[in-house]
């Protein structure tokens, strides 16, 4: 069996997510066209640290996050347990980001890519989905296809595989409904590190292509006081899914990272009405519907 240089593919790892996210903040700035983001860099107690960048009140976003970490240390003796690997020492280097938009046409957008070593495993994990307010299924589909492509020049069974992770992960039970239309999931896909290291590194360098034609076409479409209400209504959704079910949340508190890069997913205004339903019929109530079923958007839905 081939040795892996665990070493050297955190070197590398390090060194991509800190570029990929230079590329990413420098794409959504001109996206945006009026701010820039902040950056805190910020070490953590047990080791390691981390650089934030936030983007907040702007022409297109809202609130966006795009924020690497490289973290190590000892991990609690009861959340060691629950991980794949083996032990307490741990290393973990990753990019997260979230962008909420403020026009409700465009879409909200998650993405994660991280490598964790645990003992004497590691393994890469992440991926990228979709949140719209408003359905346009040319929107999904170019989304999807985007992901597909970066899966297929590697395996062209990872798309389908990744993608129904993917509708499963982002899943709210207590709503029944999936959190948005998907994308790519995985987790420790089992394959040889150096490989998966190259297919992280395409998924990562997708997003921009899976993204900005999206924000692009949606940034200046009129919206209601009504559609901005449903808008802050469908993020309260998002705030479930994160504070509930979100593995990378409980991975950061429980390492005890940086609470404000942890929590910075969370958008800057939501609400909660009680017993809230669309009206049937509506864009809105049509929204809802889609959403309790996954569907293959690649193919057009």
């Amino acid at each position: 069996m081939k040795t892996v240089d665990v070493e050297s593919l955190k070197e590398r790892m390090t060194g991509f997510i800190r570029s990929l996210q230079d590329d990413i903040c420098g794409g959504l700035e001109r996206l945006d066209g009026s701010t820039r983001f902040r950056e805190d860099s910020w070490t953590r107690p047990g080791g390691g640290g981390g650089r934030s960048r936030v983007l907040e009140d702007g022409a297109v976003l809202e609130k966006a996050g795009v924020n690497t970490s490289v973290v190590y240390g000892e991990l609690e003796e009861q959340f060691a347990q629950k991980l794949q690997g083996e032990g307490r020492h741990f290393w973990a280097g990753g990019i997260s980001l979230v962008l909420h938009p403020r026009n409700p046409h465009v879409p909200t957008v998650h993405a994660n890519y991280r490598f964790i070593q645990q003992g004497g495993k590691a393994w890469f994990g992440g991926g990228a989905d979709l949140t719209p307010y408003y359905l346009y299924e040319e929107d999904a589909a170019h989304f999807h296809r985007v992901h597909q492509a970066a899966c297929d020049k590697h395996d062209a069974g990872y798309y389908p595989r990744f993608k129904s992770a993917c509708d499963k992960y982002f899943y709210l039970r207590h709503r029944e409904e999936t959190r948005g239309v998907g994308g790519i999931f995985f987790e420790n896909m089992g394959g040889e590190l150096e490989k998966e290291f190259a297919f992280v590194q395409d998924c990562g360098r997708a997003f921009l292509d899976a993204y900005l034609p999206i924000a692009e076409r949606r940034k200046d479409t009129p919206a209601t006081e009504g559609q901005r209400f449903w808008q802050e209504v469908r993020r309260g959704r998002y705030v479930e899914f994160n504070l509930v079910y979100d593995r990378g949340t409980v991975f950061g508190l429980e390492t005890r990272g940086r609470t404000e890069s942890i929590l910075m997913s969370l958008p800057p205004q939501v609400r909660w009405r009680y017993d809230y339903h669309p009206e049937p019929g509506t864009p809105e109530a049509r929204l809802v519907e889609v959403l309790r079923q996954p569907r293959d958007w690649a193919r057009g839905g």
